[in-house]
């Protein structure tokens, strides 16, 4: 399956990006959004970083810190944990165009991307373990199994190398 297939197959209209919303004008100044390798080589210095030390540490040990993390929701456990522990104040989820995973280079995971354990997948391996499914189509969310799969997939990313474009964003 390419991109353009999956993209037609299960109608994706967005994929999400949340930020606080001290970041959005850093964004367009900068003309898009930057993985956390690419500020750092650019010397971009983020008002409200979403992620910790920790999580930072972590990303760069296993190669994640060169991709913008997206998630295929407009919710993330993510942002919930960033809100929470108060690295960010209001967020912004931004709403990009799916043919951003035609990126050369894009990658999957299942869950949080630095979750011990996770790996990267490809496009074709990501299609096989990620529930997109429940993501896309209409499924009764009464259902405690269909619940329990939402949650799941609610964890899933995409990963695009280096850098989104203003113009792939649509609600900067």
């Amino acid at each position: 399956m390419t991109p353009e297939e999956l993209i037609c197959y299960f109608n994706i209209k967005h994929l999400y990006h949340f930020t606080d919303v001290a970041n959005l004008d850093s964004i367009r100044l900068y003309g898009g959004i930057y993985s956390l390798k690419q500020l750092e080589q650019r010397q971009i210095v983020s008002l409200r970083p979403g992620g910790n030390q920790w999580s930072h540490d972590a990303d760069r040990r296993r190669g994640l810190h060169q991709y913008v993390h997206l998630s295929f929701m407009d919710t993330h456990p993510m942002c919930y944990a960033a809100e929470k522990e108060r690295r960010i104040g209001p967020t912004a989820t931004l709403r990009i165009h799916p043919n951003v995973l035609m990126s050369q280079g894009t990658m999957f995971t299942s869950d949080v991307a630095n979750k011990s354990g996770i790996v990267m997948l490809s496009l074709v391996e990501a299609v096989e373990k990620i529930d997109f499914e429940v993501i896309y189509n209409r499924t009764d969310w009464s259902d405690p199994v269909i619940q329990d799969r939402r949650r799941q997939a609610r964890k899933a990313e995409a990963l695009i190398p280096e850098f989104i474009p203003l113009q792939m964003i649509g609600n900067i």
